[in-house]
């Protein structure tokens, strides 16, 4: 299972720790400005925070109202910039802003705000769909009004694919990444870093490596990398913020578009179309634990049932309905007299000289929008020229749909398989579809489904063992070909898709079983069954 290459006694200018998307973004950067870059990750890369977001691309509309006109500004220009560089992963989509008339916001100021919002987004999906304001506001209509509004963002579904093809991109850069391994301790000698501990958690190895600087991008765990490497900060760094989240099924005239509204305390939220479902969050709870071990508690389940059943009356959805429930923790910077909700999302490097740890800078806050530019600025910041930031670029979404519909094309002919299949892979995997198109076209192995309600098939899987760094088969059906997030995945499709790998792979029966195994168990935890 683990056949990498040893890193004892390897020196590396850069060791970036943390492989969410912010660690795998920067370590890119740092690939692409020359300097030799390791990249490590103590579970999968993009299997924390990042698969725990409400998986949106967007400017932060809130933000406008705590005046942080910088932070919008910057979500909005990467937000462009996503949508032009990735539109097979990140779309546009439309928002339906719903406000009933307890809400403390006034329609001017709304008003107001989604003016300052377009103009400062740039060109974007501009056509409003009324039927779909017309859909919302009858399944709102409960003796109370609503007003209704409607403005543009966009959605990533799957931020894990995001990670994967920043990951390609990095490694094509030069750069060494290893997943499931754990820094033990990040080493110094006379004042500043020389190194860390390494320990394979596959194997249990322990290897030891140089490196001149080290970038702690763990997000929740940042204050725990210091600790087990003996750098005392004045205070925490980090102070965490819970955010759980609901996946429903899509319940009759659910809206295709995005609902953005008030909870019942009257923090916002989010309705969203994902992955056929529907995904409801977040909430926002202080939470100093374990973030391996975050969870949704109780009283935020009930809240979410709450809000959604408020705003949507006429759906009754049971809780028996609710198909899983996650939570993340948000990596906001250490404010401990602040409500969650008014703590900046910007984020910020702090720098461990004075520490007795020169060399070594942990990156706070941020977010998924944000990461790209959050990477050109760590990267800056060591003295690497980054790559120049488009800024508002134009994206035509009606050309990029024709393009996707060629490639599908193309990609279906090469492969010998049907073109639902190959519009599957063009929007998960980009310009590399046509390589898993070669590979499929090899044999009836490699066009096997992965399971039968899935018309993604093993040569996806295949690609990301060889090519995207997945090492056991929740890596590749969690995060590089996620169809066990889909809504209909049991225990039975994990068995279908691990004996269809096996065929391709050459899997005995042993290692079937302990992937299933280890996929289960790694799906469980993470999509929560609530009673």
């Amino acid at each position: 299972m683990n056949g990498r290459a040893p890193l004892q006694g390897e020196h590396f200018d850069v060791l970036v720790i943390g492989g969410g998307i912010n660690g795998v973004a920067i370590a890119r950067e740092c690939a692409r400005g020359g300097r030799r870059t390791l990249l490590v990750e103590q579970h999968d890369f993009g299997a924390g925070t990042t698969s725990r977001s409400t998986r949106i691309i967007h400017g932060g509309l809130r933000y406008l109202e705590h005046g942080d006109i910088a932070q919008v500004r910057e979500s909005l220009n990467e937000r462009q910039r996503l949508l032009h560089d990735y539109p097979h992963l990140v779309r546009p989509l439309e928002f339906l802003l719903a406000l009933d008339q307890n809400s403390s916001r006034s329609g001017l100021a709304i008003r107001a705000g989604l003016w300052l919002y377009r103009q400062m987004g740039g060109r974007l999906q501009n056509n409003s769909n009324g039927h779909q304001r017309d859909t919302l506001e009858r399944l709102l209509d409960a003796g109370r009004h609503f007003s209704v509004f409607s403005f543009h963002d966009a959605q990533c579904e799957f931020p894990e694919r995001l990670v994967a093809l920043w990951l390609v991109e990095g490694i094509e850069a030069g750069c060494v990444a290893r997943n499931h391994m754990q820094v033990l301790e990040v080493e110094l000698q006379d004042g500043r870093v020389r190194g860390a501990i390494l320990r394979d958690r596959l194997n249990a190895a322990e290897q030891q490596i140089s490196a001149d600087i080290v970038i702690n991008a763990t997000g929740p765990w940042a204050d725990s990398i210091c600790r087990s490497s003996g750098i005392q900060t004045a205070n925490p760094m980090v102070g965490g913020v819970r955010g759980s989240h609901l996946i429903l099924p899509k319940f009759p005239g659910a809206p295709e578009s995005a609902v953005y509204t008030e909870a019942i305390d009257g923090r916002p939220i989010f309705v969203v179309p994902w992955n056929d479902q529907i995904l409801v969050g977040t909430t926002e709870v202080r939470d100093e634990n374990d973030p391996e071990r975050v969870s949704p508690s109780a009283s935020e389940i009930d809240y979410l049932m709450d809000s959604l059943h408020r705003l949507f009356p006429s759906s009754h959805i049971a809780r028996s309905e609710v198909h899983s429930a996650f939570a993340g923790v948000r990596p906001l910077p250490y404010s401990p007299p602040d409500e969650p909700c008014s703590i900046s999302r910007r984020h910020y490097f702090h720098d461990h000289a004075p520490e007795g740890a020169a060399g070594m800078i942990s990156v706070i806050g941020g977010k998924l929008t944000t990461a790209g530019s959050l990477a050109e600025d760590c990267v800056e910041l060591l003295g690497i020229a980054p790559r120049k930031a488009r800024e508002n670029a134009v994206v035509h979404q009606a050309e990029v749909d024709v393009l996707l519909n060629r490639c599908a094309t193309s990609v279906a002919e090469v492969g010998g398989f049907s073109y639902q299949t190959a519009r599957g892979i063009v929007e998960w995997f980009g310009k590399r579809a046509m390589t898993i198109a070669r590979r499929a076209s090899k044999s009836a192995e490699m066009r096997a489904r992965l399971c039968a309600h899935s018309a993604h098939i093993v040569a996806e899987v295949v690609d990301a063992f060889e090519n995207e760094c997945a090492l056991t088969l929740g890596d590749a059906l969690l995060r590089r070909v996620p169809v066990a997030l889909g809504a209909c995945w049991s225990r039975q499709c994990s068995g279908e898709a691990a004996r269809a790998v096996a065929a391709a792979m050459n899997w005995d029966t042993r290692r079937v079983g302990a992937e299933v195994e280890s996929l289960s168990a790694e799906r469980d935890a993470f999509l929560q069954r609530i009673d």
